[in-house]
């Protein structure tokens, strides 16, 4: 359901192949229809000539295509818990003509290396586009995120909102849909994402789009 998938180990990669196995062949056609945010997100990322940025639950890759695109300068890294998804990211950037400016891992949030996947120790830039919805302890994935950031670096999320401002109707609907693909916004998230900027450092980005449907926090880690 969301650009990527990034938690849980082994078990996460047996749910994720399977749901997406014959859904990745349709699944950026649909999805822009409902993942918004996600290239205001990209335009935002203070990405400039030599920056390191990894997006943890990368997907099909469509954000790392348009990233590479917008920052053809910059150094890219992906990382997702689904083989077949990867699959997907593969093809869509040798498509694209970009296999050699994107590297991709197969790897889940508990124990990602960068070392051992990339060679690269902290990174930059880290983003995770609509995948924290889908982790149902979505903190440690965080945390590791900020321990690979370098200091002065950005994370940021874009991610659905928990909707206890929406209309009846619209909530009622997104929910029961999006609880078929194992995502479920909370209010945790985004709350726990502001306790992090006051730990960490400051928000340089608060995003609301379009009123309450999605949220997007840009964090900038000071230490």
């Amino acid at each position: 359901m969301p650009d990527g998938n990034f938690g849980g180990g082994d078990s996460a990669a047996t749910r994720m192949d399977a749901m997406y196995r014959y859904q990745r062949h349709i699944y950026d056609l649909s999805r822009k229809f409902y993942l918004f945010g996600r290239d205001r997100l990209l335009d935002l990322l203070p990405v400039s000539e030599g920056s390191s940025v990894l997006e943890m639950g990368c997907g099909t890759g469509r954000n790392l295509v348009c990233l590479a695109r917008r920052r053809p300068t910059a150094r890219l890294f992906g990382a997702d818990v689904s083989a077949e998804m990867l699959a997907t990211a593969r093809a869509s950037l040798d498509r694209a003509g970009l296999t050699r400016k994107v590297d991709l891992a197969q790897a889940a949030a508990d124990g990602f290396d960068p070392m051992t996947a990339f060679g690269v120790a902290q990174f930059d830039v880290i983003y995770f586009s609509y995948v924290l919805s889908m982790i149902p302890d979505w903190e440690p994935a965080v945390r590791r995120a900020l321990a690979m950031l370098r200091p002065g670096g950005t994370l940021a999320v874009v991610d659905f909102a928990d909707q206890g401002a929406a209309p009846a109707w619209r909530r009622v609907i997104l929910l029961n849909w999006l609880k078929l693909f194992h995502v479920h916004p909370r209010a945790e998230i985004e709350q726990g994402l502001r306790a992090l900027a006051r730990e960490i450092g400051s928000i340089s980005a608060d995003v609301d789009v379009l009123s309450g449907y999605a949220y997007m926090l840009i964090l900038r880690k000071t230490w």
